[in-house]
C-alpha cells in the first residue's frame, strides 16, 4: 500500500516566499537580479522516497556550497548551503530554499546561477501526479512572475525559458543543439522540451503511481 504524505502545509505556499514589484535583493542590492531561466533538476534519489529541504542543505553543505551571510540571516537561515529556490515533494508541497533574489548553486553551466531559478524535484525521473501538477503550475507562475519565456531554453534563443539541468550540458559537436549523448547529467530524468510541447502535461512513462517512506 502506497504510503500517505500529509497535504502540503501553508508555510509551503509556493508563492508567499516571491518578492513584491521592485524590492530589493537580500544581499542589500537594489533591483534584484534579472532572471530569465528557469533550470529543473531531481534529486537523484529513488523515486517516490521522501526527502526533506534540511537532507538537501546537508548534501551542498558537504559540498562546499554556502549561502551568503546577509542572504541567509534575511531568508530561510536554518539552511546554510541548500542551492535551490524550491524543491517539489511527493505529495505536491513545495518548500523554498533560496530566496527568488538570490542566487542558487545549482547551475555553474553557462553561468546560469547568476540569471535562473532551480526547481527541484524529489526523484530520479518518475514523478507523483501530484509533483506533476505542482511543477506545472510553479513553472507557468514564475514564467508570468518574471517574464520568462515559457518555452525551451537552448543556444538558439540564448538559453532563456525552462530547460532540465541535463540541458545545460557543452554542445560538443557545435551543432547548436545539446543532444543527448552529450549530456553530463541525466536529471531531471525526461525531456523538458517534450514537457513543454505537450503543454506541461505529466509525460507518458513518467508517472509514478505509489510511493515508498
Amino acid at each position: 500500500m502506497a504510503t500517505r504524505f500529509p497535504a502540503p502545509r501553508r508555510n509551503n505556499d509556493p508563492h508567499a516566499s516571491l518578492p513584491p514589484e521592485g524590492a530589493s535583493a537580500p544581499l542589500g542590492r537594489p533591483g534584484g537580479r534579472r532572471i530569465d531561466l528557469l533550470v529543473i533538476h531531481c534529486s537523484a534519489t529513488p523515486d517516490g522516497r521522501w526527502l526533506w529541504p534540511a537532507d538537501v542543505d546537508r548534501w551542498h553543505r558537504e559540498r562546499g556550497f554556502r549561502r551568503q551571510g546577509e542572504a541567509r540571516r534575511a531568508y530561510n537561515p536554518d539552511f546554510s548551503s541548500l542551492g535551490y529556490h524550491w524543491l517539489i515533494l511527493p505529495n505536491g508541497g513545495r518548500p523554498s530554499g533560496r530566496h527568488p533574489l538570490e542566487v542558487g548553486a545549482h547551475a555553474r553551466a553557462r553561468g546560469a546561477n547568476h540569471r535562473s531559478l532551480g526547481l527541484c524535484l524529489v526523484g530520479s525521473g518518475r514523478y507523483t501526479a501530484a509533483a506533476w501538477e505542482a511543477l506545472a503550475d510553479q513553472v507557468a507562475f514564475l514564467c508570468d512572475k518574471f517574464k520568462i519565456p515559457r518555452r525551451f531554453a537552448q543556444a538558439s534563443n540564448g538559453f532563456t525559458g525552462v530547460c532540465g539541468h541535463r540541458d545545460l550540458s557543452p554542445d560538443r559537436d557545435g551543432d547548436g543543439v545539446v543532444e543527448p549523448h552529450e549530456f553530463v547529467k541525466t536529471c531531471p530524468g525526461f525531456s523538458v522540451a517534450d514537457w513543454l510541447a505537450g503543454g506541461l502535461e505529466p509525460l507518458a512513462g513518467h508517472v509514478l503511481e505509489a510511493v515508498s517512506a
